[in-house]
């Protein structure tokens, strides 16, 4: 499969369309046809379903965008890396992580990176641990951050400084929330939204579940999540109270929310994590060894 055949693929698969794609791509109808044709042949199974002047994916052709789109993401950023070894210091930086206030210091680091060398341009991928990971064992990322507890035995890790305080994030009518903090007694009865991440069953050492002991498994939990902002809706909606860290959600004087910390205290960790073994580009590895000296200047 040549890389040129896989971009036009992937923009019939955008378009919708045979005529939209090749406008796009100024080719003729018949050139792209015969080029999409010939992709089917080579993989012996049809991509494409054909109706009425409009285009949809078949089971494989589903499969093969997804894995045209990693192919073509990794050619652009192993060109982009090829292109900035000519120049100071410049390239782009793949960076992914959950929702954690560990991005501000990093941020800062970023930002001065930034006006040294403005040639560096970053990248940000929001997900959870298996999201994240995913991605990196691709290639598509530089560096991951994830919230413990998290299996890092295939990756070499930076922990970070900052650590996330967790707690429930309840409605503010709610009469619960005259509670100063959260206990596990509490909890027992409540409908619960949890992460994904905190409750996966598969972390030596989850931290979240042994902080409830054994209540964990009689937990009433109805939703699962990975990411904080929707499961905040669900609670403004009175669907649950999630069990998430601080100052993601908007808990504000604005806000129907507010947030109440669990105790005894439950802190996560963060780490920094990279595949072992892995070279970096210029930018990556600058940007590596400023959050390593910023880390080193506050133990």
């Amino acid at each position: 499969m040549e890389q040129r055949v896989l971009r036009y693929f992937l923009a019939v698969a955008r378009e919708g369309s045979i005529t939209g794609a090749a406008n796009y791509l100024h080719l003729t109808q018949p050139t792209l046809s015969r080029q999409i044709r010939d992709l089917e042949e080579e993989l012996g199974r049809p991509l494409l379903h054909r109706e009425n002047h409009r285009i949809t994916l078949t089971p494989e052709g589903m499969l093969l965008r997804r894995r045209a789109e990693e192919i073509v993401s990794m050619a652009d950023k192993t060109q982009a890396e090829f292109s900035a070894l000519e120049h100071s210091v410049s390239g782009d930086i793949y960076l992914g992580g959950g929702e954690t206030q560990a991005i501000r210091p990093i941020a800062k680091i970023l930002k001065q990176l930034r006006e040294d060398y403005p040639g560096i341009r970053y990248h940000l991928f929001s997900g959870n641990a298996a999201d994240v990971t995913e991605r990196l064992d691709k290639g598509l990322l530089d560096f991951g951050i994830l919230i413990q507890p998290a299996d890092l035995s295939k990756y070499n890790h930076l922990t970070l400084p900052a650590k996330d305080l967790w707690g429930v994030l309840l409605p503010k009518s709610d009469p619960l929330s005259a509670k100063e903090a959260f206990q596990k007694e509490d909890l027992r009865d409540l409908p619960l939204i949890c992460s994904r991440q905190a409750i996966a069953p598969n972390h030596a050492g989850n931290e979240f579940a042994d902080w409830f002991g054994e209540d964990f498994q009689s937990l009433n939990i109805v939703t699962t999540f990975n990411l904080v902002y929707n499961a905040a809706m669900l609670v403004e909606a009175g669907v649950g109270y999630a069990i998430t860290i601080d100052k993601l959600a908007d808990t504000g004087p604005d806000s129907p929310l507010c947030f109440r910390p669990l105790s005894p205290r439950l802190e996560s960790g963060l780490d920094l994590i990279w595949k072992k073994y892995q070279v970096f580009s210029p930018a990556a590895q600058l940007f590596l060894e400023r959050l390593e000296d910023a880390v080193s200047a506050k133990q």
